[in-house]
């Protein structure tokens, strides 16, 4: 029996859910076992997939994370005990930086996959009735990211999936992301330095980095920040060179490979 339990797939998947989520935040298992007073040892075990958690445990994780006890469980093993033999429907999120081509993937994407295409944005200026440059202004960063949070939610508890592009700092919220991850298929949409740096001037757009003579270096370091995080995506596109159509196809070929992966 113990042999069943140490090699069962759900507590692989949550073992590894917890050692990422723990990385992401640059924290040591001792620092985690003071937030969620299980000892080191016991936590090692839960990361290697040796140790099955009660209820109680799975919710001190959860809250230490920041983040909702669904969306930990749903994130390490909602696929594996759906029971369905297809995989759900899920939402298609796009990540990325501003200038990863996010809003001109998005839409012909979602015309292919047949679903509706969203920007969160849009929705979060629908909801506090803001520009995100007046809304930034008046009110801050702090305010947008609650804003973000609450229009995220609100949207993946629609039953209807939808492609999604999310705003390029989300990744660095862990409830956020942690949503993100639970609930949608993740796309990283990655591109060169350069390439965002000449995608957004011809956007016209430079927020946050408007009047700032180092703006393009600050773009470089702002990627490499939130690189690890966009790297956690389920699948990553170089969009660097290629057209949009070529995106377009790579995205969907990866979402069928991984349909079809599940489906095995």
């Amino acid at each position: 029996m113990l042999r069943f339990v140490r090699e069962h797939p759900l507590l692989q998947r949550l073992g590894a859910a917890v050692r990422s989520l723990r990385k992401q935040r640059a924290w040591s298992r001792r620092e985690l076992s003071e937030r969620t007073g299980m000892s080191e040892r016991f936590l090692a075990d839960v990361e290697q997939g040796e140790a099955n958690p009660s209820l109680l445990k799975l919710l001190a994780l959860a809250e230490a994370f920041e983040m909702q006890l669904v969306d930990l469980i749903e994130g390490a093993i909602g696929e594996l005990v759906s029971g369905d033999a297809q995989p759900r429907a899920r939402h298609v999120a796009l990540l990325g930086l501003r200038g990863a081509g996010k809003s001109t993937v998005g839409p012909r994407l979602a015309q292919r996959l047949g679903r509706p295409f969203i920007e969160l944005d849009v929705r979060i200026e629908a909801a506090t009735g803001l520009r995100l440059s007046e809304l930034f202004v008046m009110h801050g960063e702090s305010y947008y990211r609650q804003a973000e949070r609450a229009a995220l939610e609100q949207l993946l508890a629609s039953d209807e999936p939808c492609v999604l592009a999310v705003g390029g700092g989300v990744v660095t919220e862990p409830a956020s992301l942690a949503a993100l991850r639970a609930r949608t298929t993740t796309v990283w949409l990655r591109a060169e330095p350069k390439d965002h740096w000449q995608r957004v001037l011809q956007q016209g757009d430079t927020r946050p980095m408007a009047d700032n003579e180092r703006a393009f270096a600050d773009l470089r370091r702002i990627l490499a920040e939130r690189e690890p995080y966009y790297r956690l995506a389920d699948l990553e596109i170089d969009t660097s060179g290629r057209s949009v159509d070529e995106v377009v196809d790579l995205v969907a070929d990866g979402l069928r490979a991984r349909d079809a992966a599940f489906a095995d």
